[in-house]
């Protein structure tokens, strides 16, 4: 974690389009300093320094924002601002975001504390905060002309109240939110319980994100604001597979995992090799007799899901959106299919015309995932990119890996690399006998019908119709 000062010293994510709504440094030097966080890289937990303990969550290629304590409030500053946002290795994004980044960083509090969030609006327009699920005075709900005036350029404006119940929450803006959610404007919120709750299991690794949508042309870093549905770029905390970190956990360890939507769709979230329970909402805790095993988890736009799991089963466990398209990058909407269509001699001629050109789905996309030095716009995300230990993984977007191992140390959150497989543990060619296909039983020739005779007084066939009695229970 740097300074802010540190941070604008070396150039950071600020655009020069904003110095029209630059803050006095007399009125920033009273407030807490709004600390930012070098790189992508998921940070280390934030244990906290003062106040209740609780045991930290892990935010996703992100971090926690620290905060000071005074007068027995827990303070935090966030600064509403254009940031720049490495989505994948080679590719960046210029979205609006909180404190250097989109998302913003993770707050965490104590069911109890009263909190205090100064919000310092660096953007060209006007903004609030929504703190999504929280129970709170009406005017500080943060809605633009609703319940607050909206937070004008420029100026700093102050939220307090108290975290009155425990839960998986986010912050976001309602103001000009078609804009501003869509450029990236989201973070997440953390209330832990204050003590042993009947509803909320202690576990060894706790790991939350949000989920994301841009729409962004090959070769550009703007998003475009108008899309509705067709969006092009699925991402967790603004980041594309490979460029999202894997979850980590020890053989036999209790995880939870909590997820934010604020796309314009639904996503199932699915985990390989395991089942969860899903124990909380945004609305908290969900009570236990309301809860079964689970492998995937559908979390409608503006939903919050936490799901629990015991972590047992070792290996390099795929954990994604279960929608197919979600798990791609770049994407165009107006490729017509070509599979199957005879694309022989034709390369030849257009290469003459065109020496970049490629054939692109004869075969299917997965040929996609071994073009690593196909070329691309400046600025754009290969459709897919990972590489796993036997090959291309033909996957980008929203996915990541459960990486489950036995001597992975207790909270360790570092990656262990790729699962070495026990011998005769991997799918493999078949070098036997070809097995016989098994013969279906023969049939027994169906029973001859009844035939009813017609009626003497028709020439075909009769028609007999029953009326249902006694009303529709017969249906």
């Amino acid at each position: 974690m740097v300074s802010r000062r540190n941070f604008l010293a070396g150039g950071g994510a600020i655009t020069a389009g904003v110095a029209a709504a630059s803050v006095s440094r007399v009125a920033m030097a009273a407030l807490p300093e709004p600390a930012v966080a070098p790189g992508t890289a998921t940070q280390p937990p934030l244990a906290p320094p003062n106040g209740r303990p609780y045991r930290p969550v892990l935010t996703l290629n992100g971090w926690t924002a620290p905060w000071r304590m005074k007068d027995g409030v827990k303070e935090f500053h966030l600064v509403a601002e254009p940031v720049v946002r490495e989505m994948a290795p080679g590719f960046t994004a210029h979205l609006w975001g909180y404190n250097g980044q989109s998302p913003g960083p993770t707050i965490e509090v104590v069911e109890g504390d009263r909190v205090r969030i100064f919000l310092t609006n660096k953007l060209p327009e006007a903004t609030t905060i929504h703190w999504h699920g929280q129970r709170l005075p009406n005017g500080m709900d943060g809605i633009a002309g609703l319940t607050q005036p909206a937070v004008p350029p420029g100026q700093t404006w102050v939220y307090e109240f108290v975290a009155r119940r425990p839960g998986t929450f986010m912050y976001h803006p309602h103001a000009d939110e078609m804009v501003q959610m869509a450029m990236g404007m989201m973070g997440f919120w953390v209330t832990h319980p204050k003590g042993r709750h009947p509803w909320i299991q202690e576990v060894d690794r706790d790991v939350c994100f949000l989920l994301n949508s841009y729409d962004i042309d090959p070769g550009s870093a703007t998003p475009k604001v108008m899309t509705m549905l067709d969006f092009n770029l699925w991402s967790w905390n603004s980041r594309l597979y490979p460029g999202i970190d894997p979850i980590v956990a020890r053989q036999g360890d209790k995880v939870r995992l909590r997820v934010g939507n604020l796309t314009m769709t639904n996503h199932p979230i699915h985990l390989h090799g395991h089942e969860f329970f899903v124990t909380g909402t945004d609305g908290g805790p969900t009570p236990p007799a309301s809860r079964w095993p689970e492998v995937t988890v559908d979390v409608a736009v503006g939903q919050m899901r936490q799901m629990d799991f015991v972590a047992d089963e070792v290996g390099d466990w795929a954990f994604h959106c279960h929608k197919s398209h979600h798990t791609m990058n770049a994407m165009g909407h107006n490729v017509p299919t070509m599979i199957g269509v005879d694309h022989r001699g034709l390369v030849d001629k257009i290469n003459r015309l065109v020496p970049d050109y490629m054939l692109m789905g004869e075969r299917g996309m997965a040929d996609m995932s071994e073009m690593a030095g196909m070329p691309l716009p400046a600025n754009t995300a290969p459709m897919m990119a990972g590489t796993g230990p036997f090959g291309p993984i033909d996957m980008g977007g929203m996915f990541t890996v459960l990486k489950v191992r036995p001597d992975q140390p207790p909270g360790d959150p570092r990656d262990p690399g790729w699962w070495k497989h026990p011998p005769g543990t991997v799918a493999r060619p078949w070098t036997g006998a070809a097995p016989e296909a098994a013969a279906a039983p023969a049939a027994s020739p169906p029973a001859a019908a009844p035939q009813t005779p017609p009626a003497a007084s028709s020439p075909g066939v009769e028609v007999r119709v029953r009326k249902p009695q006694g009303g529709h229970g017969g249906h």
